[in-house]
């Protein structure tokens, strides 16, 4: 899988999704700004968290976005790494194989 190519495919659906749906494209920005900011759990631990469910989830396009938050915010492939493991304790057999897909998604990201 080639997470950048996914995302910029899935941002232009997205893109899309926002014109013909505007309203709700909005609220759902806003209320994605307002859980996320830095408050008492910073920016960067709700990233780590959206990245767990996600992978329990199975949500690859949440892991993707996420990771790539994550990443800007100064993650690192070991804090990744956990997160996919308490994911797999949490979530099981699949968690495991979407927590697979989050370090490979970090791994080309990252790479500059």
């Amino acid at each position: 899988m080639d997470w950048k190519a996914t995302l910029a495919e899935t941002t232009q659906q997205i893109m899309a999704w926002r014109r013909a749906e505007p309203d709700t494209a909005a609220g759902f920005t806003a209320l994605s700004g307002a859980a996320m900011k830095d408050g008492a759990v910073s920016a960067l631990n709700k990233e780590l968290v959206c990245i767990g469910i996600g992978i329990t989830q199975r949500c690859l396009d949440c892991i993707g976005y996420h990771v790539k938050a994550a990443i800007r915010l100064g993650a690192t492939r070991e804090q990744i790494a956990e997160i996919a493991g308490v994911s797999t304790y949490m979530g099981g057999g699949p968690a495991h194989m979407y927590a697979v897909r989050a370090l490979e998604a970090f791994d080309q990201m990252a790479a500059k």
